[in-house]
């Protein structure tokens, strides 16, 4: 490795862990529901890709990518957002989708005080943008293309 793909790479840790630290804080400041939900979406996020890539990006959201972007996450004053980059390209047979339906490119998960998040269908669409992004050409996000 050339010493500039070295000083490159460890930029790009850098970048990492501050991102994942930013997000960690970021759950942190919210300790009521919200803040249990978003590490909720995380910790699946991680379950289904162990090998995603977390990023800070946007004036302050979390993003996940997977051989392109997968998706980021928005805590608002009541809800938090998942939203899926290619969510209007993936199936959803059990309507998780509820926000942003709209949209020709992404789909939204809106979720409220009291919702339970249906895991198993979260993890099936999540599985689903995985398999869109190997499958088709997706923008990259910032350190997606070293993984």
């Amino acid at each position: 490795m050339s010493s500039s793909n070295s000083a490159k790479t460890a930029a790009q840790s850098i970048d990492r862990k501050e991102a994942i630290k930013r997000i960690d804080n970021f759950i942190a400041e919210h300790d009521d529901w919200r803040g249990e939900t978003m590490a909720q979406i995380r910790k699946i996020i991680h379950e289904v890709a162990p090998e995603v890539v977390e990023d800070w990006k946007y004036m302050g959201s979390p993003f996940w990518s997977h051989e392109g972007i997968l998706g980021h996450g928005n805590i608002f004053k009541a809800k938090v957002k998942l939203t899926l980059h290619h969510g209007a390209h993936l199936p959803d047979p059990k309507r998780l989708f509820n926000a942003s339906l709209g949209a020709k490119q992404s789909r939204a998960v809106d979720i409220f005080e009291g919702d339970e998040i249906d895991v198993i269908a979260l993890k099936t669409l999540l599985r689903e943008a995985m398999h869109y992004n190997s499958t088709h050409s997706v923008a990259m996000s910032k350190g997606s293309r070293d993984v």
